[in-house]
């Protein structure tokens, strides 16, 4: 029986979480205040109050059924890690005790070596630390046996002190924007502690049956399907989108619900998505490294989860050709610790001074570093989702809304803006309630978009980590409020609504063409944005070159967050990640054909012959129909067996060069060119072949399961 069925959710809510009531609770008072202290003012955690945390968590793990602990970190792979190691130790007499002191909390080390560096470390440069970041609860982890494992959010650097993982960037442009920030808010005199970023991250994922996930190796090994002709049905008619939640799939979600409450996730939002067998699942806003460590464990649960429900969990950005993709819509908004929110309008936005700063300084952010905000949703297998019909284009813009843009034009203008009229939405139906209209629509075309109070930055993919964008979107917003803050701070407290008034228009007429209201996917949206001379970056190879761009450097070293060292070994280490994910790609569609596609197309073959053979025996013209299929047939098969040795030596050729960004490119413009060519002869051979015939289940089989 389900903890859910005998029990409220707030009755077991966050019960495998050493959360700030359980501190309370196992903590002394001033050791609580002390830790309280180090998360919320960024004090210095001393090895005192370290040692008294340590003790009250192992005592509060053991009486939970954890036998072991790990420092959990998040490697430049892109997913995490840990290494378990048991409370176990022997005291000075040789006796069992359980230990777990400040200094295993705070500090552990893992080998850096075998992680990706960029060249940063050497093989025999094995030493790396993780460090405590106490500002993410540690949190128990259970086996299927009912043992547990307490695991430690931590960051995780070099020897030399150089950042290995996505989390340190990430802190480091939190802290970036909260500078920048409360240095506006100081010039406004608005009372604040302290800016955080919050981030609420949706979910996207594919379920299907178990069974038909382990007979394609393409799933199994690269987690997207290579070939597949389209069913004849697929989302022509958009009933799979909200539509009712079958009985296996509502049961699967019950469980994943209840696991990520048991962790303290604040699972909100479930719904079956636009594509056959696709869902979505969302969480309540959380300050982004929170965030971020949590949609972690929302991949990992919706995965597990699956596996004991015979299902497979799919991740990838296109698993299937010519049906929507999946997306991670990250969520951005700042507010201050005593939660006013910097980006709400209000009911009188244009004389909201806050707002129209930190609005314009987003603007303004996504504009001046739009080639970081693209590269920063770059990944081989976004490369095949954006620009669908149910993700946004390759073109960085914001959607503002009407009512945005008409406020701003007016504003540059110089003419007056009244306060908002509360506008309703009337049904027409007396008994229905009338309906607060929002101060704008959204747009579902835009790379980002503000939807009220937020922007949700539509372009990342499902299987990416929340913090690369996050990154990106703090530092790049906290630059521009710092060159608004040496402006203002300079400016006569007389003066100052003047200037405000005028740096705001100045910054929106400088760096309004990001700004598009329209159709994303439209042709002349692309020639209009060309004409604005915003940079196009269509691929990930592309992408990934700008990073290293001596402003983007600049960026990050002025505000600390990133060294050029640091920029340099993640550029080498996507561009590595996408030259071998190809490859892998590459090699499994390979061996499908060598060893499934074509012995099954030549069996087909041999039966055609059979039937003419026999059939003539009878009467030749009785044969045509199977002449002329066998003819079909024998041509794609030699169309197979050629592109497919094209692709080993295509392959084989990126392969011999040393230069990793010349590897790439003739990944990208040979190898997968040759891929889709390929796919092409293969789903044109599984549209003729008998379903008896055909090595692998079919579209049609694996996103209409039951």
């Amino acid at each position: 029986m389900r903890i859910t069925e005998s029990k409220k959710i707030t009755d077991f809510f966050g019960c495998n979480v050493f959360d700030d009531a359980t501190m309370k609770k196992y903590l002394s008072e001033s050791a609580y205040k002390e830790l309280r202290e180090v998360i919320d003012q960024g004090k210095q955690l001393g090895k005192e109050l370290a040692n008294e945390v340590a003790a009250a968590m192992k005592e509060w793990a053991s009486q939970n059924g954890a036998t072991h602990y790990t420092h959990w970190f998040q490697p430049l792979t892109g997913t995490t890690a840990e290494k378990h190691d048991s409370f176990i130790a022997l005291d000075k007499n040789g006796n069992t005790v359980l230990e777990f002191t400040g200094s295993n909390l705070r500090k552990g080390e893992a080998d850096a070596s075998s992680f990706p560096s960029g060249g940063i470390r050497a093989t025999f440069e094995a030493r790396g630390y993780t460090i405590w970041d106490c500002s993410s609860p540690a949190f128990i982890k259970r086996s299927k046996n009912g043992t547990g494992v307490l695991y430690i959010p931590t960051a995780f650097c070099s020897y030399t002190g150089d950042a290995l993982d996505k989390k340190t960037p990430l802190l480091k442009s939190m802290e970036a924007i909260n500078k920048q920030g409360l240095r506006l808010l100081k010039i406004l005199g608005v009372q604040a502690n302290k800016v955080i970023v919050n981030v609420g991250g949706e979910q996207e994922y594919f379920l299907i049956d178990k069974k038909d996930f382990n007979k394609r190796d393409d799933l199994r090994f690269t987690g997207r399907t290579l070939f597949g002709a389209l069913p004849p049905k697929g989302q022509e008619k958009n009933d799979q989108y909200y539509a009712s939640i079958r009985d296996r799939v509502s049961d699967f979600m019950a469980d994943v619900d209840e696991e990520l409450w048991k962790l303290g996730i604040t699972a909100k939002t479930e719904h079956n998505e636009a594509a056959p067998a696709q869902h979505e699942l969302a969480p309540i806003f959380s300050v982004a490294n929170l965030a971020t460590d949590q949609n972690q464990l929302i991949m990992e649960t919706l995965k597990k989860v699956a596996e004991n429900h015979n299902l497979a969990c799919l991740l990838h950005e296109k698993p299937f050709a010519n049906i929507n993709g999946s997306g991670k819509h990250c969520n951005w908004s700042l507010s201050t610790d005593d939660g006013v929110n910097l980006l709400k309008p209000g009911s009188d936005p244009s004389h909201n001074r806050t707002f129209l700063l930190f609005f314009t300084a987003v603007i303004a952010a996504v504009d001046k570093y739009s080639d970081l905000i693209r590269m920063s949703a770059a990944s081989l297998g976004n490369e095949a989702r954006l620009g669908g019909n149910e993700a946004p284009p390759a073109i960085i813009s914001v959607y503002t809304g009407e009512d945005m843009e008409k406020m701003f034009d007016a504003i540059c203008a110089g003419e007056e803006v009244g306060v908002r009229v509360k506008e309703y939405i009337k049904s027409g139906v007396n008994y229905l309630a009338e309906l607060g209209k929002d101060t704008s629509d959204r747009n579902r075309t835009a790379p980002i978009a503000f939807t009220g109070n937020k922007f949700e930055f539509r372009m990342v993919g499902a299987s990416a980590t929340l913090s690369t964008p996050c990154v990106i979107l703090n530092t790049t917003t906290a630059d521009v409020l710092s060159d608004i803050c040496d402006r203002l701070e300079k400016v006569k407290p007389n003066e100052l609504d003047g200037a405000i008034v005028d740096l705001v228009k100045e910054l929106y007429t400088k760096h309004s063409r990001v700004v598009f209201n329209g159709n994303g996917y439209s042709k002349e949206w692309s020639k209009e944005a060309r004409r604005r001379g915003l940079e196009v970056l269509e691929n990930s190879v592309d992408a990934y070159e700008t990073f290293t761009r001596d402003k983007n450097v600049e960026l990050f070293e002025k505000h600390k967050v990133m060294t050029r060292r640091e920029i340099e070994s993640r550029q080498a280490i996507y561009l590595d990640n996408y030259i071998k994910s190809a490859g892998i790609e590459a090699e499994t569609l390979i061996m499908m054909v060598k060893q499934n596609i074509l012995p099954a197309t030549m069996k087909y073959q041999s039966i055609l012959a059979s039937q003419i053979n026999a059939l003539n025996l009878v009467a030749p013209n009785l044969a045509d129909v199977q002449n002329k299929h066998l003819l079909n047939v024998s041509e794609l098969l030699n169309m197979l067996d050629n592109r497919i040795e094209k692709l080993k030596f295509a392959k084989n050729t990126a392969g011999q060069s040393k230069d990793v960004n010349k590897q790439a490119i003739l990944v990208r413009d040979q190898v997968l060119t040759l891929m889709d060519s390929i796919r092409e002869v293969i789903d044109k051979l599984e549209g003729m072949m008998p379903k008896d015939i055909w090595p692998y289940p079919t579209y049609s089989d694996i996103l209409f399961y039951n």
